[in-house]
């Protein structure tokens, strides 16, 4: 195999939208809400991906996530956060997540979040995906 790197630039990159991926879940009365940009995908070559994603739900609304790590995640918030239920944010720009393979996990999401996700080989199996009306 040989080695070589890989580089991006974001900023001029396209936001691709979330329903290529991910299908009809990620639209909301027709809007997409999700957005991503790929900066590295190795899986082909045993490695892993790398992906800026935002999440922007509806006003009054929460994204929610509920998924199974197929290989270890890392998460690096950019902007915005993660909630509760209630929408009270409880994860903020500059917290890290790392969730190993095999662990089931969620988010719940009531602001547009950015994040830079990487993936030690295959992405989450998305077990639910739905927009919730925030309680709080």
């Amino acid at each position: 195999m040989s080695l070589h790197p890989i580089t991006a630039t974001p900023e001029r990159m396209p936001w691709i939208p979330g329903s290529q991926a991910l299908g009809e879940l990620s639209l909301f009365q027709g809007e997409e809400t999700v957005h991503f940009k790929v900066l590295s995908d190795r899986r082909s070559e045993g490695g892993g991906m790398a992906q800026i994603v935002r999440f922007s739900p509806p006003p009054g609304m929460l994204i929610k996530i509920v998924a199974n790590a197929r290989s270890e995640e890392h998460i690096y918030i950019l902007s915005g956060g993660h909630c509760d239920k209630s929408g009270r944010q409880r994860l903020f720009p500059g917290d890290y997540l790392l969730h190993p393979n095999g662990l089931a996990h969620g988010a719940f999401l009531a602001i547009e979040t950015t994040v830079f996700q990487v993936y030690s080989g295959e992405p989450d199996e998305l077990l639910d995906f739905q927009m919730i009306a925030a309680n709080g």
